[in-house]
């Protein structure tokens, strides 16, 4: 059995391989990364026999009828690549059906079939398993992959990022991977030189709500009171939704205070990473903010987060004037002396 896994922005599939009489089996939540599996495999599959004939079916709306017209030759073709989606959604009773063509699909055949994780249809997944197919697996990429995946598009498409760019359009774009696929190439399109920039990030992305909360949420940590304040004011008029700044301070500072802590657990840098759910090369920005930051300050400052998202969510009247103070309140707490 083959087992691949498909890293962020790329895939796993075996070079030349042959994809006729035999099975793809493709699983995760990763829906990206899938239909990029399945559509490479259609690719191999027609370079192998140009005659085949392309069918696809969502398992929901399956019966049997329906499996065999669509994994069989027809009036026009001798051979078919046939890709069944959603196999969590297939009827119980056809389950026997689609185990008989993993096991034996026929030289006229490349099928595909694919699973998006989780228990529902477990058992038919697990019984496939035993029947040794190749397997791509396309796991769901973790926050801290994206700048990881931004990169690795880019490189598919030919152009250049560094993690600091990518890390930035995660920012400006948030955590939908099609989203953030989609920006690469919109910025590549308008590259001349193929390379991604901040610049060119805030020039297109600069009115996106995750930029603004999570720049003030930046100099707020760094104890840029000018930089924070004037950042949130224009926020406030440009529209930026008050809980999106308590959110982007929150994990700021939850990613801090998750620093501090696995710091003093002497950590590898990778396990350190993973640990607070960060790339890696983020661990110098926090490394850099740790100077200035203690547990108690970071624990004060969360806490004065959590008073200011429940005024600003209806306990207080100013959501303007709570922000404001919520800004001044961490910029406080950093600058407290330690308690000893």
């Amino acid at each position: 059995m083959a087992l691949m896994s498909a890293q962020p922005g790329m895939l796993g599939l075996m070079q030349n391989p042959r994809r006729f009489g035999a099975v793809l089996l493709i699983t995760g939540p990763e829906s990206l990364l899938a239909s990029r599996a399945v559509a490479e495999f259609i690719e191999q599959a027609s370079a192998e026999r140009g005659d085949a004939a392309v069918t696809r079916l969502e398992a929901g709306d399956c019966d049997a009828g329906t499996i065999v017209e669509a994994t069989g030759a027809s009036l026009f073709a001798a051979a078919t690549i046939s890709v069944i989606n959603d196999l969590a959604e297939l009827p119980a009773e056809l389950s026997e059906q689609i185990l008989s063509l993993a096991a034996s699909p026929g030289e006229d055949l490349a099928l595909a079939l694919v699973h998006g994780g989780g228990m529902k249809g477990k058992g038919l997944l697990d019984k496939l398993m035993k029947l040794r197919p190749e397997i791509i697996d396309c796991p769901a990429i973790k926050p801290w992959e994206l700048p990881q995946f931004v990169v690795a598009e880019v490189r598919r498409a030919g152009g250049k990022a560094t993690p600091v760019v990518a890390d930035a359009l995660v920012r400006a774009v948030g955590t939908n991977t099609r989203a953030l696929a989609g920006a690469v190439r919109q910025l590549l399109d308008d590259s001349a030189d193929q390379v991604l920039t901040v610049e060119a990030i805030h020039r297109y992305f600069a009115g996106r709500a995750e930029v603004t909360s999570f720049a003030v949420a930046d100099d707020a940590l760094a104890g840029n009171a000018e930089g924070a304040l004037g950042k949130l004011r224009w926020a406030m008029v440009t529209g930026v939704a008050p809980v999106l700044v308590t959110s982007a301070l929150a994990a700021n500072l939850r990613s801090l205070g998750k620093y501090l802590g696995g710091r003093e657990a002497r950590l590898r840098d990778a396990d350190l990473a993973r640990s607070v759910g960060v790339p890696p090369w983020k661990l110098k920005d926090l490394a850099r903010l740790s100077r200035d930051w203690k547990p108690d300050a970071v624990a004060t400052a969360i806490q004065a987060v959590a008073v200011a998202d429940a005024q600003i969510k209806g306990a207080g009247s100013d959501p303007g004037f709570a922000l404001e103070q919520l800004v001044l309140q961490v910029i406080s707490a950093r600058r407290s002396p330690v308690r000893r």
